[in-house]
């Protein structure tokens, strides 16, 4: 493989921000809320635990979700949300090993992240008015709420829509290692650490960062919206 000469600024700097500290946290806390929502479940005969933990995840994902609107520059969707045709020409020019440099999401990372996104979401929605399939007395906080013929879809779907996210997380996986052997460009680091090494990224030289106000104003935001969201609708906490 060509070794890639290490582009400086007139700075000096060799590395530039990439990802914003919310975002990153947002990206761990859900990867250790999803393992705990299968240990919950799995492992644990009180449902309220696993309950508590779906909670957590509908505030980080409608977190997710105003922080892509008001949020640092590369967690904005209007920065990754591309075009069809914009994602299957960058998955060809990935296959070929054209050189193509991304500061934030590249366009097919873009469609694995609203995937997520959305499936993550769902499966959290619908949990809400399942019952559990190993107690019929106990469910989520708007089970009651709802006819038994949504209840038994929403409990189905809870389920399946789980298979689905391991599936679209395997791949997620795979892909990110793929990056490594294929581009020897590692993912992972930036999303721990906050910074790329400099290069010709196509959507920007550097991410312009929010202030961090603005996440506690967005988490606050999530967290009133998903249990008052509950509340409205006549569903009880806990």
């Amino acid at each position: 493989m060509a070794q890639r000469e290490e582009i400086r600024p007139a700075t000096g700097k060799a590395y530039v921000r990439a990802w914003d500290l919310p975002t990153r946290l947002f990206h761990w806390a859900l990867v250790l809320l999803m393992i705990g929502a299968y240990v919950t479940r799995m492992y644990m005969t009180d449902l309220t635990w696993h309950i508590w933990n779906g909670y957590a995840i509908l505030v980080l994902i409608v977190f997710r979700v105003l922080w892509g609107f008001v949020g640092s520059s590369t967690a904005r969707f209007s920065s990754f949300v591309y075009w069809p045709w914009t994602c299957a020409r960058y998955g060809l020019d990935f296959l070929l090993r054209r050189p193509r440099q991304f500061l934030g999401h590249n366009p097919l990372g873009s469609l694995a992240v609203l995937a997520m996104l959305g499936l993550i979401g769902l499966q959290g929605v619908l949990g809400l008015m399942s019952y559990d399939d190993h107690d019929s007395l106990a469910g989520g906080p708007l089970a009651s709420r709802v006819s038994e013929v949504t209840m038994a879809a929403a409990t189905e779907w809870h389920l399946r829509i789980f298979y689905y996210i391991l599936a679209l997380i395997g791949v997620h996986i795979a892909a990110n290692l793929l990056y490594i052997v294929w581009k020897g460009e590692n993912l992972v680091t930036p999303m721990i650490t906050g910074v790329k090494r400099k290069g010709q990224f196509e959507d920007a030289d550097e991410a312009r960062m929010a202030p961090a106000w603005l996440a506690v104003v967005c988490l606050a935001a999530a967290v009133v919206i998903v249990l008052g969201g509950i509340r409205l609708a006549g569903g009880k906490l806990f």
